[in-house]
């Protein structure tokens, strides 16, 4: 049986968990491995709750439905952890990586991150220094990628940078790529 990586992605809307999922794949994708990426949404408005998902795989994907067993979660808004319960489905040696200020070792004291392995990083602090916006998911992808070791720091950034030049003008597309760096080097866990 082929291994399969499962991520959720818990945000609100327009903090750019869609955008990270699909980066992730497109990295997945650069690296020769099959992916899915897909969102979940409630209410369709600024601020709403919102998931999205992301498998990685060597091989084929033949499962069509919600992640509901993640290998990791990152949590995107950690105001989040009081309305929604990200570790749902969640197995022991689950890994959470949450967008916060506070030590991972505090972040860990809540009784749903018993026996998971927690990871904290200031992401939208990073996103506010480098991209000037409160944008965190380019920082929690740098946080995964150096959590999880699913791919090179390298890849990740060509990828990073192929896909928001398409949209964005050079600066943006640097402090973008700065804080997936930081998001790399600041991540801390338990």
């Amino acid at each position: 049986m082929q291994e399969i990586t499962e991520i959720r992605w818990h945000a609100r809307g327009g903090q750019g968990a869609v955008t990270a999922a699909k980066m992730v794949a497109e990295v997945a994708l650069s690296q020769n491995k099959y992916f899915q990426a897909f969102p979940e949404y409630g209410p369709e408005r600024s601020g709403a709750p919102i998931v999205a998902f992301t498998r990685l795989s060597d091989g084929p994907i033949q499962i069509y439905s919600a992640i509901e067993h993640p290998d990791y979660v990152l949590v995107l808004d950690p105001t989040l952890l009081d309305v929604v319960d990200v570790t749902a489905g969640t197995g022991e040696n689950a890994v959470v990586i949450v967008n916060s200020e506070e030590d991972a070792a505090d972040v860990g004291t809540r009784p749903e991150m018993s026996g998971k392995r927690v990871y904290a990083v200031p992401a939208t602090r990073i996103a506010l220094e480098t991209i000037k916006r409160a944008i965190p998911n380019t920082p929690l992808i740098g946080a995964l990628v150096r959590v999880s070791g699913l791919f090179p720091l390298e890849g990740v950034m060509d990828e990073v940078r192929d896909s928001l030049s398409k949209k964005f003008p050079e600066e943006v597309v640097d402090a973008n790529l700065e804080a997936v760096k930081r998001g790399y080097e600041e991540v801390s866990g338990i």
